[in-house]
């Protein structure tokens, strides 16, 4: 197990700037490691290893988080982290809140290969398409993730996965189900489409619509919901590429939906056909 070190750690110290060029997506990409703040995404990035490696790399923390979130250092430690106990000066100087809870992890890159998650054959999948806003982009991670689905794929012309804001709006689902990046998003579909997976496309002005589907029993089966850009929603051959475009049903007076409100509606209806007699999973499934 590393040590926890016996004193607060310099802020000139080489292993405090390699920690805050982590803020920069160059850097990110170039040493493949990412910041994790606050408390649940530290715990969450310390139980998540891949291939026997751990994901948790170091640990940097107030004295005071180290006592309240003792469970967290030590299972820090436990997984071979290093430890540093940090002033609120360095941790803010590390962190992108602006509030600091007095946890950063770093960790390593947990993104899946996109040819592995096909391999999986999975059922519920949320393609972000175009999604710029990192705080979106966590938030759909979180609604898939909250709702089982198998998978979630950032095209290339999404916002990186690994972007602080993104990565806090995740609230630590990032570590629970595979994410591929970087996978065009003509491929994507085509491969998913080639797995036996039904495409569907979300967008206000699709000419399905989801309560009519749900109604008709057709979302039963495997299903890859495709959500747009926060502003202008999907391109024409995006939406061309869909088995359907289907539309969340307004039934009150509201303009739209947000990106982030009409993927957990979406994700939940395919979520809950999945589990009616006759989907791709039973109740009894995990």
């Amino acid at each position: 197990m590393a040590p926890v070190s016996p004193e607060l750690i310099s802020p000139r110290s080489a292993r405090v700037a390699a920690a805050r060029r982590l803020a920069k997506r160059n850097f990110r990409g170039k040493d493949r490691l990412f910041l994790a703040e606050g408390p649940q995404a530290v715990r969450e990035a310390a139980a998540h290893e891949d291939d026997g490696r751990a994901t948790l790399v170091e640990l940097f923390a107030t004295v005071e988080a180290a006592e309240r979130y003792a469970d967290i250092v030590g299972e820090a430690r436990a997984v071979g982290a290093r430890v540093h106990l940090a002033s609120e000066e360095v941790i803010a100087d590390i962190s992108t809140t602006v509030t600091p809870q007095g946890l950063v992890g770093v960790c390593r890159f947990v993104d899946t290969p996109f040819e592995d998650i096909l391999a999986a054959r999975p059922r519920l999948v949320a393609v972000l398409a175009h999604v710029r806003d990192p705080g979106n982009a966590g938030t759909v991670l979180r609604c898939a993730d909250a709702a089982g689905a198998e998978a979630v794929v950032l095209t290339d012309a999404s916002v990186d996965l690994y972007n602080p804001k993104a990565v806090r709006a995740s609230v630590g689902s990032l570590f629970h189900l595979p994410v591929a990046v970087g996978v065009p998003v003509e491929q994507a579909v085509e491969r998913l489409k080639a797995a036996g997976v039904r495409i569907l496309a979300a967008d206000g002005a699709g000419d399905r619509d989801l309560d009519e589907e749900l109604d008709k029993g057709t979302m039963g089966g495997p299903t890859a919901w495709v959500f747009g850009n926060e502003a202008w929603g999907l391109p024409e051959e995006t939406r061309a590429l869909a088995d359907a475009v289907v539309r969340v049903p307004i039934h009150g007076k509201a303009e739209s939906l947000n990106l982030a409100t009409a993927a957990a509606v979406c994700l939940y209806a395919s979520a809950r056909a999945q589990r009616a007699r006759g989907g791709c999973r039973s109740v009894t499934q995990s």
